[in-house]
């Protein structure tokens, strides 16, 4: 009897130290690919070298010519097109990251966020100090919209797929119209495994 309870609890020790979670702590920055799928090391990486490139262009240099000031993006509507699931709400904090860090350009927040800053600013009109309300109408105009897409292919056989993502982004004039920069990043991504899902 002894033998045999000993034994079942030999078994459940076994079985949930199979069934254990470990869980180690890594940098931020590194790079981990698990599922082969667009992750936060693909936002960053993507953001940062786009809005650098964008920041080289000759429309910066022309804008700095005749307004003497840093212009003011904002951030419009950035598609996924993909097969997966993409958090672009991510994506677009990287950019806005990017751009702000650099210096040579400024940010408005996007649209929701304005609306809610106007919002808390009629509330204001009711409820707060006179001497601490933020008065109306004193917004900065953005000067530049950007928008864009994320797509992918998807060429699978067997357990083996590559994976190919492409984002193309446009920063357009708001007062023009007229897309000053047409920024494009590939990502391509062979992915080996037993349960390759396309």
């Amino acid at each position: 009897m002894k033998k045999l309870a000993f034994v079942a609890i030999a078994l459940v020790a076994l079985i949930a130290q199979g069934c254990s979670t470990k869980v180690t702590r890594v940098e931020t920055n590194e790079a981990i690919d698990l599922s082969g799928n667009w992750n936060d090391t693909d936002s960053r990486l993507t953001s940062e070298e786009m809005i650098k490139d964008m920041l080289r262009q000759p429309w910066l240099a022309r804008f700095y010519t005749t307004s003497k000031k840093p212009p003011v993006l904002t951030v419009g509507t950035i598609k996924n097109l993909s097969h997966e699931h993409i958090n672009t709400q991510t994506f677009v904090n990287d950019i806005q990251r990017a751009v702000i860090n650099s210096g040579e350009a400024e940010f408005i927040a996007a649209r929701d966020d304005r609306v809610n800053a106007r919002d808390e600013r009629r509330e204001q009109d009711q409820y707060a100090r006179e001497d601490t309300r933020k008065a109306e109408r004193q917004e900065i105009g953005a000067d530049y919209i950007l928008g864009g897409t994320i797509n992918t292919i998807i060429d699978s056989e067997g357990k083996t797929a590559v994976k190919f993502y492409q984002v193309d982004l446009t920063l357009t004039s708001i007062l023009s119209q007229q897309v000053v920069w047409v920024g494009q990043k590939k990502i391509r991504k062979l992915v080996e495994n037993k349960k390759v899902r396309p």
